[in-house]
């Protein structure tokens, strides 16, 4: 079973993506604040989590604490974590250079606005993503 991670505040948005994660059969590890998700991924890099790492992380931009960008750049420090596709999500419009800061800030692989798109195209640009990045870093056979 694959396994994704969340972090969302807003409780509506939470529950839907580990609503649909549960529909495709994926588990889902989820933060509603910033600091919570770095404090894990700090827990990873220290080797206290076992189990399957997520292969995805969407992360909201705007989140108490910590911010989304914040959470991204730090996913992209952890030895352990640091080459799975990073999804941005935000309700909020931003401009283009704000567009291109956040993603920036994060190394993320997309930035999606809420409302998500439907179902069955949210899972293609997402495991589109997951398969680009895997392509990306997995290791060459001669």
């Amino acid at each position: 079973m694959s396994t994704w991670m969340v972090v969302e505040d807003e409780p509506d948005i939470y529950d839907v993506l580990l609503a649909m994660f549960e529909i495709w059969g994926i588990e889902g590890i989820a933060f509603v604040d910033g600091g919570e998700a770095i404090a894990w991924v700090e827990d990873v890099d220290r080797g206290n989590v076992t189990g399957e790492l997520p292969e995805l992380a969407i992360i909201d931009i705007r989140l108490p604490g910590v911010s989304g960008p914040e959470v991204g750049a730090r996913l992209r420090q952890s030895p352990r974590l640091s080459n799975i596709p990073i999804v941005l999500i935000t309700a909020y419009r931003l401009s283009p250079e704000e567009e291109i800061a956040v993603q920036a800030k994060a190394q993320a692989d997309a930035l999606m606005y809420k409302p998500l798109p439907p179902m069955p195209e949210l899972r293609r640009t997402l495991d589109r993503l997951i398969a680009e990045r895997k392509l990306k870093y997995s290791p060459t056979t001669p």
